[in-house]
């Protein structure tokens, strides 16, 4: 027996179909859109990685600039101590 449910699906017609690509675009669209905007957000995100690697770097000469005057002032100072003691 065909019920009213099989009737609808076979009177589908190129309406339908014409509805499905509308559809289809529009998403396509939509998908694009947010592809750009994650294309931005990663080149922002690359931007701002390579300026926090420089900025490590850079601290981290800072940081090996400070060790070495700090043993040069220990060896200074231990030279000062031998002097006064002589």
């Amino acid at each position: 027996m065909v019920t009213e449910e099989d009737v609808k699906r076979v009177v589908r017609g190129p309406a339908d179909l014409e509805e499905r690509i509308e559809q289809l675009e529009k998403q396509k669209e939509l998908l694009k859109f947010h592809c750009k905007k994650a294309g931005e957000t990663i080149k922002a995100l690359q931007s701002d990685v390579l300026a926090r690697h420089k900025e490590v770097e850079d601290l981290k000469a800072n940081l090996a600039r400070a060790k070495e005057d700090h043993q040069y002032d220990n060896l200074v100072h231990k030279n000062e101590l031998k002097s006064l003691r002589k």
